[in-house]
């Protein structure tokens, strides 16, 4: 069904042709762009490239699941902003993603960290806002690198409105704030950083809603000494974001709240069942070989507590055979056995592939050894899916795995 029809038939408003867009409702067609036709083209020859070549002319609509927004766009798009979101959806992410923290007034916000303001916003150039910030800027010296932290604890929920998001970098040689805006890799760009509009969770949530997406925002884990202010408990913290998809009539069938934190999970499982079935363990263990086998070994455990969604990243689900096939890992072996739904991510977050494979980077780590090009984030789609048999691919360039999703026929 065409996209229009999808929103009509959800009651969305759509807006007449030609009238400024003030609502995602006015996305009538998903468009994935030139990129998954190009990584396509950088596959060595297969079945694989074959099967998703032969898909090139096919409509393309949205991923109702398995393609996740992370963070928007955020490739190209600032992260977390009202552009990215929008962006997040034109490339068919059917599960859009708001990373909450909280303000100094306690009100919840879209923002990866809570203390990244100093790198994704521009509170530098702000000074009677920068003056509030937990670490003022001190710029670089012979001796050491530029520094700075800003939270959004610092500042009021308005305050925080007020702000233009960009690009997520930092330039460590800056002296002064103005050349602190900007160091990322060169495979981002700051062609959108024209004052991006910074988001709150409700704002989040009537946006997602007018497209008639699924929501999965994350609990991010404080980095503020909790009770906040001696009294805002963690508890209350992971309360708040689920009222607010209650006060705004959310069916919890189309919530995912995620946490690293277990406890967060068990809280939602514990405080608010119809919410915490489909809660989202974000699982930090597999970050040290000894933590990733007391994950594994402690997967029924979980599930026996409520816990039916993991969502490692990517490293913990895939190994290399000796024949240099990509395959699931014990991790992912040990969640389908136990009866997990798993999520992952993210997707393009590693930039040119072959770079971050020789430079070890987090997300391509243990199957670095078999990554020759930017043609292999197919295969790597491609295992996730059919191999490890994931249920959602979260990703900073949605389009990528839309594609995918469209080709081979996923929900």
């Amino acid at each position: 069904m065409h996209v229009l029809s999808l929103l009509v038939a959800a009651g969305v408003a759509v807006a007449a042709p030609g009238c400024k867009p003030n609502y995602p409702g006015m996305i009538t067609n998903i468009q994935v762009g030139p990129r998954p036709f190009w990584l396509v083209d950088q596959m060595e020859d297969s079945e694989l490239k074959t099967e998703l070549a032969a898909c090139s002319e096919k409509p393309i609509r949205n991923a109702p699941f398995f393609s996740i927004s992370h963070r928007g766009g955020p490739v190209q798009f600032p992260e977390h902003s009202r552009e990215g979101l929008y962006m997040g959806a034109r490339m068919g992410a059917g599960v859009l993603e708001c990373d909450v923290a909280f303000t100094s007034d306690r009100q919840l916000v879209c923002r990866h960290s809570q203390c990244d303001l100093h790198t994704t916003t521009d509170i530098l150039l702000r000074p009677e806002l920068a003056a509030k910030c937990t670490t003022p800027f001190t710029p670089a010296t012979a001796d050491s690198s530029a520094t700075a932290k800003c939270c959004t604890s610092d500042i009021t929920h308005e305050e925080f409105l007020s702000l233009c998001a960009k690009m997520d970098s930092s330039n460590p040689n800056a002296t002064t704030p103005e050349e602190y805006q900007y160091g990322g890799p060169n495979w981002r760009t700051t062609l959108y950083d024209n004052c991006a509009t910074t988001i709150d969770h409700k704002t989040f949530i009537n946006i997602t809603d007018s497209l008639g997406l699924q929501f999965t925002p994350e609990l991010k884990t404080p980095e503020v000494e909790m009770p906040f202010q001696g009294e805002y408990t963690q508890e209350m913290y992971a309360q708040q974001l689920i009222d607010e998809y209650k006060e705004a009539g959310i069916s919890p069938k189309r919530v995912w709240p995620q946490s690293f934190l277990e406890d967060d999970v068990l809280y939602w499982i514990k405080a608010e069942p119809t919410f915490g079935k489909q809660a989202v363990y974000l699982d930090p263990r597999v970050d040290t070989p000894e933590g990733y086998e007391v994950a594994v070994e402690a997967m029924a455990d979980l599930y026996e507590q409520g816990v039916r969604v993991m969502a490692p990243p990517i490293f913990a689900l895939l190994n290399t055979s000796a024949e240099g096939e990509i395959v699931p890992s014990s991790y992912a072996i040990a969640a389908k056995e136990a009866g997990m739904d798993i999520i992952t991510w993210s997707l393009e977050r590693s930039g040119p592939l072959k770079q971050a494979a020789e430079a070890g980077e987090y997300y391509i780590s243990t199957i670095a050894d078999v990554i020759t090009g930017d043609g292999d984030m197919y295969r790597i789609v491609d295992a996730l899916a059919r191999k490890v048999g994931v249920k959602a691919i979260f990703s900073d360039w949605p389009a990528t795995v839309t594609y995918y999703a469209n080709c081979l026929g996923l929900e």
